[in-house]
Order: C-alpha cells, then structure tokens, then sequence
C-alpha cells in the first residue's frame, strides 16, 4: 500500500525521523504537564469549573488549553496569553511607527519585535493568572472548599507558577518550531484540540446507543459521514485562492536577458483563516455575560475577516514590491492603479469566503439542535474544525517537502501538492 510506503520513506530520512520524534517528545511532556495540578487545589472539587468550561467562551479557552484550564493545571492559562500578545503587536506594526520601523529591519527587527511579545505575554499572564485564581475560588467555593484568594502566599505562588507553565507551554512550541515539524504554537493548540476528541467521540457513541427507540447506531454513522463531508468543506476553504497574473519586465545587461517571465500572486480566499471566529466569540461573549444581549455572531465574523484580511494584506504595500522587481500586471498600470486592483480583487474574493466561515463557525449550533453532544459537536465546525484543517495540512506540507527532497513519493499522485494555510494562524 502507498500509505505503508510512505511511512517506511519517512522512516528513512534520518532528518525527518528525528524532528517527528522530537516533536513526539515535546507533546507528550506538554500532555504531562496538563495534568499537573496548582498546590494546594484538591481535583475533586473542580467539578464546578469541568460545567463552567462545557460552553461559550471559556470553553474556548479549555479547548485551546488541551483541558489544563478546567483541571486548574499549571498550564492552565495556555498558549491564548501568547497569540494575544501576538495580534496586539501585529496591530501595532501596522499604526505605530515604531513598530512599522522593525518590520521593515529584515532578521534583527524581527528578533526584536518577537522579544517585545514576550515580554507583553509575560504583563497578560501577571494579570491573567490572578483572574483565574479569582474565577477558581468561586467555582471551588461551590464545592464547598473555598480558596484563601489575596495577597498571600498561595496567589503569589500561584500565580507565578502559572505565568512559569505558559511561558514554558510557549517555549516548547518555538523549540517544535524549531527542531519538530514547524508552526509549533499551532500544533500545540492542535494536540490541546485532538486530546478532546476520543472523549467526546466516547460520550456521542454512549448516548447514541442508549437512545430509546433504536437506531442511534445509523445516526451516529450519518454524524461521521457529515463530519467527513464538514471536514473536506474546511479544507476547500482553507486551500481556496485567487491567482493574479504577473508579468515582469525584461532587463538586458550586457549580452544577457532578464526577466519577462510571466508569474502569480496567490490570494487566499480565506486570508484571515480562523482569527474572526476567536473575534467575534470573545467580543460575543461580553455583552452576553453583562446584559444576555446576544447579537448575531455570524454578523461579526464576516466583519471582522474584512478587518483581519485588511491588517495582514496591504495591497500598497504588495504593489510597491512589485514595481521595485519591475513587475506589473498586465493591463493595469503600476503604483496607484495596482494597488486599487489588487484591493477590489480581495474585497470580492474575502466577502464569500466570510461568508462561508460565518457558515462553518455556527455549524456546531445546527448540530446541538440535531441531538449532538456538546462536546462532539464542536467538532462539526467552529475554531476548532478550522484549526485542526489548517495545522493538518502545514504538517503534512511540511513532511511531503522532505519526502520530495529526498527524491520520495509525496502524499499524492505527481502534480498535487498539498497546500498548508501560510495565515494568519501559523505561528
């Protein structure tokens, strides 16, 4: 079989075979960890906090978490404070011209501009991690084993060791980055994502079997089929782009041509991937919990891919580059003219593709009112869907261009290529 083929390749690439170790290493002390719980807090009275994280927001931390938040581990807080940290200086390297300054310095602005985001992944954590103790105390109060929370011992100590666990959690995702398979703080949300699963697979089979009446077995068949089709759908977005055609112009140095090849610029259809879902439900969130106001989410999803697709695609700036190469498109003039195409270009390709994340983004609340499982259903769409399509595919990605540079077979026929997400999300 190809797919057995495939392995026994893998296998034999020294280099490739040691980052999928490594990266198997670093899971399995990050799934450790997750269950490492805060001194001084008893497991058995998080009962509470296990209902509190079953839905809205803080089941969205829970997920990205792996479930460290509901089991008050010391990486409780996750990988969230640092992708946060990620977007505010995303944001200002866009309106600051500090910031603006740094992108532009290559390697060195780079390097400084991620050593910034430490240090304001730290300032979240430091606020964050007295929250969480606050909101564990309440829970836990329910239980009736209350916490001492002040300015004691036990909230210093905690709080330390869970501003430590995050920065450690962030640590083991560059170093995945680094010496694993690539996109580390994806694959770290990734795993906090697939850890979920064989329970809530577990629990939807239980209940399907347990129905009265017969016939929860074919129903929970056609809940894998739809996943399955679900699933394909995501990819189909996550892949989608529009190709604009470049042409760039000869240059004749001496007796040598150069240029006059004709190339494409990719623009996904999707650009932002799943960053207006993670917007839109924390924004959501807060004028539910304060008043039950509860506004149209899909609403705020197709607005914010607009902004997200705004913020990390400047048409200016890509039709400055081209004109610097000497490219241009043809039958549209450089500067000015390029930069209004490419602009209306993605307005039209981003209004269907917000759509259809508005789309997938609420599929779990169609599948909760098909008898689906809470747990179970949020696999049906949503982040996480998105998220494990996305990190998914840049794996894959990853380990076909070894599997290619080795002169191997990829994962398809000749002339398909896996395409990863190269957005907003790849970390």
């Amino acid at each position: 079989m190809k797919f057995i083929e495939i392995i026994k390749n893998i296998w034999k690439i020294e280099d490739l075979r040691g980052r999928l170790l490594t990266t198997l290493l670093f899971v399995l002390i990050y799934r450790f960890g997750s269950f490492v719980v805060l001194p001084g807090i008893d497991p058995t009275a998080l009962t509470a906090l296990h209902s509190q994280t079953a839905g809205g927001l803080m089941a969205l931390l829970d997920m990205f978490s792996g479930g460290a938040f509901s089991n008050a581990s010391i990486f409780a807080l996750g990988i969230m404070p640092y992708i946060s940290a990620s977007i505010v200086i995303q944001l200002l390297s866009i309106a600051v011209p500090y910031f603006q300054k740094m992108q532009k310095e290559g390697e060195s602005g780079r390097q400084k501009m991620n050593q910034i985001t430490r240090y304001l992944t730290v300032a979240i954590l430091l606020f964050q991690g007295p929250s969480y103790l606050v909101n564990l105390s309440v829970q836990m109060a329910q239980a009736g084993q209350p916490l001492a929370i002040g300015f004691n011992w036990f909230t210093i100590s905690s709080t330390i060791l869970l501003t430590a666990g995050s920065m450690f959690v962030m640590w083991l995702g560059e170093r995945i980055t680094d010496r694993g398979v690539g996109n580390g703080i994806s694959f770290i949300i990734l795993i906090g994502i697939i850890a979920r699963l064989p329970g809530a697979f577990i629990q939807e089979f239980s209940s399907r079997l347990n129905e009265n009446g017969g016939g929860g077995l074919m129903v929970f068949v056609a809940e894998i089929v739809v996943l399955l089709l679900v699933f394909a759908f995501a990819i189909m977005l996550v892949q989608g782009t529009r190709r604009i055609p470049v042409q760039y112009a000869k240059r004749i140095q001496g007796n040598k041509q150069y240029g006059g090849v004709r190339q494409y610029i990719p623009l996904k259809v999707n650009a932002a991937n799943v960053m207006p879902i993670i917007f839109a439900q924390a924004i959501m969130f807060i004028p539910i919990a304060i008043v039950g106001f509860r506004a149209s989410e899909s609403n705020a999803i197709i607005a914010f891919t607009y902004f997200y697709t705004a913020i990390i695609i400047n048409p200016v700036q890509m039709a400055e580059n081209l004109k610097l190469n000497n490219g241009f498109i043809p039958g549209v003039k450089p500067g000015k003219k390029t930069a209004e195409y490419i602009d209306t270009i993605m307005s039209r390709i981003t209004l269907p593709g917000s759509i259809l994340l508005a789309l997938i983004a609420i599929l779990p609340a169609f599948a909760r009112l098909f008898g689906v499982t809470m747990g179970f259903a949020q696999f049906f769409g949503g982040t996480s869907l998105l998220i494990m399509v996305g990190v998914i595919l840049d794996t894959l990605q990853q380990i076909e261009s070894h599997l290619l540079m080795r002169h191997y077979d990829g994962f398809f026929e000749s002339g398909m290529r896996i395409k990863g997400r190269s957005g907003a999300m790849a970390y």
